[in-house]
């Protein structure tokens, strides 16, 4: 956070000063991935504190980046009121601009304060003013305005591969193509992070179809694995079935066995019972056998009498 804004805060009370912290902070994080997100904290950041112009200023930022241009002017506005910050022109213009109010930017663009810019700010005024003109038909103006001695400056700064691709688009509305193809080459050498698109622009002049390498290597690599997906899940499920058909196997095996011992007993149990009933056959009565006591228990008479037969009378 900077160091002006948090000497801003020290004016709130701890509690709200850390709140209204806390949501520029969030904000902050959020600039870049999610604008509509960080413009949401910014706003409840100013709902909390309003009087504060490092909070204007957040609002103003973030709704231009989220494209919400008609808030993000009135706020520009407030926030050069409040903190004399003339550095925002450059975006205000551009808010012009997209308005479809291109004289205004241009108004904007010969403010008496522009001489006191930093140069990134006064670069990117140049770029505004040149995109009015040609927003109003005035293509040979645009470059005009673009051609400054910076063009050609051995610097780093964010601001030259932008420069040099909107004068190289300018020329190319001028039908200037040699030239614009010279320029985007010059923006792409600038151009580290490829942010400003110039090579694409330079490949489609020349006739060439530009071609991501990375793209075409991520989805070869997401061709490779998918194959590789495909196969291991295949062997998977083969895997699988060949071991369900053993354990089906494995058990038809135990319930066969398990018959066959049940069936073993059996005939064992029955065979025994069989040799049983041949000895009882086989096995002579004994005629010498001593005559039953009539005074044994009724009980006991009745049983041998029923096991052995009465013999015919002669």
């Amino acid at each position: 956070m900077d160091r002006s804004v948090k000497a801003e805060l020290r004016s709130l009370p701890r509690s709200l000063a850390d709140l209204v912290a806390q949501h520029l902070v969030a904000s902050g994080r959020f600039l870049d991935d999610d604008p509509e997100l960080a413009y949401l904290h910014a706003r409840t950041a100013r709902r909390l504190a309003a009087r504060l112009g490092g909070v204007r200023e957040a609002v103003a930022i973030t709704a231009y980046l989220a494209e919400h241009y008609d808030e993000a002017l009135t706020e520009f506005r407030a926030v050069r009121r409040m903190t004399g910050n003339h550095e925002v022109l450059a975006m205000m213009a551009d808010c012009e601009r997209a308005l479809g109010r291109p004289e205004k930017a241009l108004a904007l663009a010969q403010d008496k304060h522009v001489r006191d810019l930093s140069e990134p700010t006064q670069m990117e005024l140049l770029i505004v003013t040149a995109g009015a003109r040609r927003d109003m038909g005035q293509t040979a103006a645009a470059i005009q305005v673009l051609e400054v001695p910076e063009l050609t400056k051995r610097t780093r700064a964010e601001w030259l591969p932008r420069l040099r691709y909107a004068y190289a688009d300018a020329l190319a509305a001028a039908d200037r193509t040699e030239e614009a193809l010279i320029w985007f080459h010059r923006a792409a050498g600038a151009d580290a992070d490829g942010s400003t698109g110039a090579a694409e622009r330079a490949a489609e002049l020349e006739g060439l179809e530009f071609t991501d390498l990375d793209e075409d290597i991520e989805d070869e690599e997401f061709d490779e694995a998918g194959s590789a997906t495909i196969v291991e899940v295949d062997e998977t499920d083969t895997e699988d079935n060949f071991g369900d058909l053993n354990e089906d196997e494995s058990d038809e095996d135990e319930d066969s066995d398990d018959e066959n011992l049940a069936e073993s007993e059996l005939a064992e149990e029955d065979a025994a019972a069989g040799d049983l009933v041949d000895a009882e056959d086989d096995q002579p009565a004994d005629e010498d056998d001593e005559p039953v006591n009539k005074d044994e228990d009724s009980d006991v008479t009745e049983v041998v009498a029923e096991e052995k037969p009465e013999k015919p009378e002669q």
